[in-house]
């Protein structure tokens, strides 16, 4: 074994939520190792709806221009039946608004958004590092020793805390002893391929429903001739291994022999889990994405979910390294948690009512977007605190974006002025304003950016808001003070006593060594 130097932060697994997660680490300026046990990035589609809501942290993360250019707007549904194919329209489309700017699923290949973040770490000089398992994870009051196997040998990693990213079947939770509580029915089994197809329009994602809950479908993959099917197996069914047993299978359900398969990329039988772990981490250790729940592919839930996971982690694990109280820490399982859990709740009753042949399973609205979930009620947020609300928002809910224009006369979206490691403060009229002069902010740890909205400071922090997008959005009525946290909700709103009560949130995310001095 070698004598390691201990880093910050280890993160197992380099799958969306490992690499989102590791992303927000090294832009804090950590020392990060991300380790996968696969020995290159995942190559199939699993994966392929991004949500409005993930849209949004890709873009702070860096990573959503490769994620728009590698994918496109989901088609409409084609109901077959018979020679009749149905259109029908799954995602209603929305125009982008100025607080909503990304309002439509967007969907791309699971291996395209892997490879998007993969290459945003390489720009931040992080890689992943490839054919390295996890054999064993011990820790201490300080620090996590994670054992790991690869093409080179054996390795200790030591970390002050190490992340499980790793799938439904972590290592890193069996390690931990931490449950994994829910079902799994081997009875109902999904078939997946990638294949690259003919004699079928790119233009639906083609659905052969049947009674029992039998299903054949077929979703366009952006830029390429591939589909991804999605085979419903019978219980007794063994899945088709070859290409003509494919084809066959395919044409015995579908009735149309114009289909035909080319070349099969990529394919895996997949059983719908639903598992929810009893704790998110366990003394230095962490749990994130499918590691800490699984869910039905129904509803594009499980990659959103394991993302914005990371995102609420890698803040708080920033803060603490910095000297924050590591009670910071408790609150993200106390956060995500219930999140997961509501998830769970939805796509399995989502899956459950396309085995019923219900329409209504098929539709996508608001709760799949995962705009509207909130925090609000948590350990941050609690019901009743010394937050205050506006018309519109509480403490816990997401921030939307805005249209502000800058004193020199410069349109800015609000979303670009959050973007990156830093908390946010937003003074909303001159009295927010004096007070958010005075707040304290501390020396070490995630910066304030304190910006004024309302009568130019001349400073370049003021902005002015002449299409009251920031204010409806915002639900504002008078002067207000709001804090933001670096994940994009909101952390504190004051419409009164502003100093008072901001300085008693700031406390909670923040180390304790403070200046007054300007950022």
């Amino acid at each position: 074994m070698n004598n390691p130097q201990v880093i910050d932060v280890l993160v197992i697994g380099a799958g969306p939520s490992g690499s989102a997660l590791a992303i927000d680490l090294v832009r804090r300026g950590l020392d990060v190792r991300i380790i996968d046990r696969s020995p290159h990035t995942f190559d199939g589609s699993r994966a392929k709806g991004i949500q409005p809501r993930s849209l949004e942290v890709l873009e702070d993360l860096g990573a959503l221009d490769d994620v728009l250019a590698g994918g496109d707007l989901y088609p409409k549904l084609g109901l077959h039946a018979g020679p009749l194919s149905v259109p029908w329209k799954m995602f209603p489309h929305k125009e982008a608004t100025p607080d909503v700017p990304y309002p439509n699923t967007w969907l791309i290949p699971q291996f395209r958004t892997d490879r998007a973040l993969h290459a945003r770490l390489g720009e931040l000089g992080r890689e992943v590092e490839f054919n390295k398992a996890l054999t064993e994870l011990t820790q201490d009051e300080d620090t996590v020793t994670a054992k790991v196997v690869g093409t080179d040998g054996a390795e200790e990693i030591v970390a002050r805390y190490a992340v499980g990213a790793d799938g439904g079947s972590s290592a890193v939770r069996k390690q931990l002893d931490i449950g994994f509580v829910g079902t799994t029915d081997e009875s109902d089994r999904v078939l997946i391929v990638d294949a690259s197809v003919s004699g079928l329009a790119r233009n639906r994602w083609h659905m052969w429903p049947g009674l029992g809950g039998k299903l054949i479908a077929a979703c366009p993959l952006p830029g390429s001739d591939t589909f991804q099917w999605m085979i419903r197996l019978t219980p007794d069914e063994e899945p088709p291994q070859e290409i003509g047993a494919l084809i066959d299978r395919i044409h015995s359900h579908t009735r149309n022999r114009h289909i035909q398969l080319h070349e099969i990329h990529w394919k895996s039988v997949f059983r719908p889990n639903i598992r929810l772990a009893e704790h998110y981490g366990r003394g230095r250790v962490f749990l994130v994405g499918d590691a800490a729940h699984v869910h039905t592919p129904a509803g594009a839930q499980g990659l959103n979910t394991g993302m914005q996971d990371g995102y609420n982690l890698g803040w708080k694990l920033g803060q603490v390294l910095a000297g924050a109280d590591p009670a910071l820490l408790a609150t993200y399982e106390a956060e995500r948690q219930p999140i997961a859990a509501g998830v769970l709740g939805l796509s399995t009753e989502k899956w459950g009512g396309i085995a019923k042949l219900d329409p209504s399973s098929m539709k996508r609205g608001k709760d799949e977007q995962q705009l509207s979930l909130t925090y609000y009620g948590g350990p941050l947020a609690p019901a009743g605190g010394d937050g205050g609300d506006t018309s519109t928002l509480r403490v816990g809910d997401r921030a939307p974006d805005a249209h502000l224009l800058g004193a020199d006369g410069a349109q800015t979206r609000l979303f670009d002025l959050f973007r990156g490691s830093h908390f946010t403060a937003i003074a909303y009229g001159p009295g927010a304003a004096r007070d958010l002069d005075l707040l304290d902010w501390p020396t070490t740890g995630a910066p304030l950016k304190r910006l004024t909205v309302g009568p130019a400071a001349g400073d370049g922090r003021a902005f002015s808001d002449p299409k009251n997008t920031l204010r409806s959005a915002y639900g504002l009525t008078g002067d207000t003070l709001l804090l933001i946290r670096p994940d994009g909700y909101i952390g504190h709103i004051a419409t009164r006593d502003f100093l008072t009560t901001a300085q008693a949130a700031v406390r909670a995310m923040t180390p304790q060594t403070r200046t007054r001095t300007m950022s």
